[in-house]
């Protein structure tokens, strides 16, 4: 069943407080930020893996699970549907996840709250709670929460944290890695390569006129010589110029390749992937690899799972016996075949029913197929032990 909070009778939530605050800039953190500091939540490539960890995060179903004596099996109730379908109803849990997920890796700096109303001791919505309008204000051995002047309780609201502070425990802290050289080298890598491929400085020609430098410092004069002898009314046909008057070179301008931008880029998208904890494919760069994007879904797809999962039975739940868990099967990338033949073993060996084999491919249920069989005969398990040829065989037969 849900927690009911009774600290908190009114559920309302105040009207954000108006205040002036300034800052006092030191000249080395001013000339860094005049210089053009980019903040991660800005930056191309860490909103790029950002993205895809929120993406997969989302898209796992919440089930309701109940321990029982003979194993764990999932309940199907009006709370189970209300997390896993419509938590709060302006958003579907698919969103709310989402936005959960990118503000504890960006803007909530490994925090993000979420407001639990309750009516008649039922669980009505989780209000999703602007990280830049909470602070976190400890309290002897525990902490309280204020949002927009009021102040809650830790059991009060639904705090997600990840990677805690050593300080404070209950305290979940960003990304704390040494980015700052790595985003400057991508973002001064764009502005090159834009101002690069725009510039105006980069002729395939060079034409090399017999004139004095005055006469051709006007912009006027270049465009007669230009009009006189390199321009042709019919497209393709042939320059005419006057032998020893005009000399025509061409060359060949500088590439990105030629500055080893493409391999600097590569290296630091690579850096921000494994600081981040994503696979480098999904930054652009290099091939995308099974294993590999099989691994992040164990590793770091299913880590921020537990502190979603975990929390969520911290703070809604009071049975000892429910707990809620995010399902990521659906993450993995295997084919159609290889589901298939995993399930027809199951069915086989009358670990699953036909129903359960059907549902790794997506294929809709049979009434026919909801008992277990085994490869024998495929006869119903419970009747393994009453085959003849475990019994003596037929005696009739023998006589």
């Amino acid at each position: 069943m849900a927690r009911k909070k009774e600290k908190n009778k009114s559920n309302k939530i105040r009207s954000e407080p108006t205040s002036n605050v300034g800052f006092f800039l030191r000249a080395d953190t001013h000339d860094m930020l005049a210089s053009g500091y980019t903040r991660l939540s800005e930056n191309p490539e860490v909103i790029m893996g950002i993205s895809r960890i929120a993406d997969l995060v989302s898209n796992m179903t919440i089930q309701l699970m109940e321990n029982t004596e003979h194993g764990d099996v999932r309940v199907k109730n009006e709370l189970a549907r209300k997390i896993d379908i419509n938590p709060y109803s302006g958003m579907t849990r698919k969103n709310l996840i989402y936005w959960l997920v990118k503000v504890l890796l960006l803007n909530g700096d490994g925090n993000a709250v979420l407001y639990p109303k309750y009516k008649d001791g039922i669980l009505m919505d989780l209000v999703p709670l602007p990280p830049s309008k909470i602070t976190f204000l400890e309290q002897g051995f525990d902490y309280r929460v204020m949002y927009n002047g009021q102040m809650y309780d830790s059991d009060e609201v639904v705090h997600f944290s990840m990677n805690p502070d050593e300080e404070k425990p209950w305290l979940g802290t960003g990304l704390r890695i040494p980015m700052k050289d790595v985003l400057t080298n991508l973002k001064q890598a764009a502005k090159t390569k834009k101002g690069f491929m725009s510039s105006e400085y980069l002729p395939s020609l060079v034409v090399s006129v017999d004139s004095d430098a005055q006469e051709l410092a006007d912009e006027e004069n270049r465009d007669s010589y230009e009009e006189k002898y390199l321009k042709r009314k019919g497209a393709g046909k042939p320059w005419i110029i006057p032998e020893g008057m005009v000399k025509v070179e061409q060359i060949k301008p500088l590439s990105l390749k030629d500055l080893a931008i493409s391999e600097s880029i590569d290296i630091d998208k690579r850096t921000v992937a494994g600081l981040i904890g994503v696979p480098a494919f999904f930054l652009g760069v290099g091939e995308f690899k099974r294993d590999e994007y099989n691994n992040f879904i164990d590793s770091k797809i299913m880590s921020i799972a537990q502190v979603i999962q975990q929390t969520l039975t911290k703070s809604l739940l009071i049975s000892p016996t429910l707990y809620f868990r995010c399902n990521p099967r659906s993450l993995y990338n295997y084919d159609i075949s290889t589901l298939g033949a995993l399930g027809l073993n199951f069915a086989n060996s009358g670990n699953a029913t036909g129903n359960e084999a059907r549902n790794l491919v997506g294929f809709d249920p049979l009434p026919e197929l909801n008992e277990l069989k085994a490869l024998e005969n495929f006869i119903p398990v419970s009747e393994l032990g009453n085959q003849k040829k475990l019994n003596g065989g037929d005696k009739t037969n023998e006589n």
